[in-house]
């Protein structure tokens, strides 16, 4: 393993790596030595960018957080253009095609992992409490333009929404869902909250 070429960007490198470990073998699997081992250094340069293995988790674990709140601001911005069933279908799209629902089953695995996380985070499951918290943004914003009815329960959609799309998704071996079965689901749960759901904005 080579211990003398300086990495570039070695952050994320080595959040790089762990992701593609996730998702190969599994949380079980990820450990300092393979993280090291697929990204192709010293083990030691881990231990120099991090205090150690669950601090290294957390971070990549704040780091993805942080992408869904990028992902929030684009999508609040898309409120009011196309159609509702089509936003939340992209973004729950975009949410689980990613590392997200691996990263969730290393932070339900991982005890000490989960201790650390909730000194920041004291409720919810990271990920997708911050992927519920992005939903409820948008579809605030789409009530109020108008798109959904007033008395929309925001509070319930966002999480049964994030609930259904990480079941769609849950199983990493298998096919991913199609487009159509999960905008069929998008449409399913928003059925009840207003007759702008699934219309295209009008231009003014």
């Amino acid at each position: 393993m080579p211990t003398g070429v300086a990495m570039r960007d070695a952050r994320e490198q080595l959040f790089e790596a762990a992701e593609r470990v996730l998702l190969r073998e599994g949380p079980s699997a990820l450990t300092s030595r393979a993280v090291t081992s697929e990204a192709g250094c010293a083990k030691g340069v881990l231990h120099r960018h991090f205090a150690d293995f669950d601090a290294f988790l957390a971070d990549l674990v704040l780091d993805r957080i942080a992408r869904i709140d990028r992902q929030a601001d684009a999508l609040r911005a898309a409120a009011g253009t196309g159609t509702v069933a089509d936003n939340l279908t992209g973004a729950l799209t975009t949410v689980f095609e990613s590392i997200a629902v691996a990263i969730v089953g290393l932070i339900t695995s991982r005890d000490d992992l989960r201790a650390r996380l909730r000194q920041t985070r004291p409720t919810g499951v990271p990920v997708l409490a911050e992927a519920t918290t992005m939903l409820a943004g948008y579809l605030a914003a789409e009530r109020d333009l108008g798109r959904l009815a007033p008395d929309a329960d925001l509070d319930t959609l966002a999480p049964t929404l994030i609930g259904a799309g990480h079941l769609l998704f849950a199983d990493r071996t298998g096919t991913p869902p199609t487009a159509d079965a999960v905008h069929r689901v998008v449409i399913t749960v928003i059925a009840g909250a207003g007759a702008g759901a699934g219309v295209r904005a009008v231009p003014e």
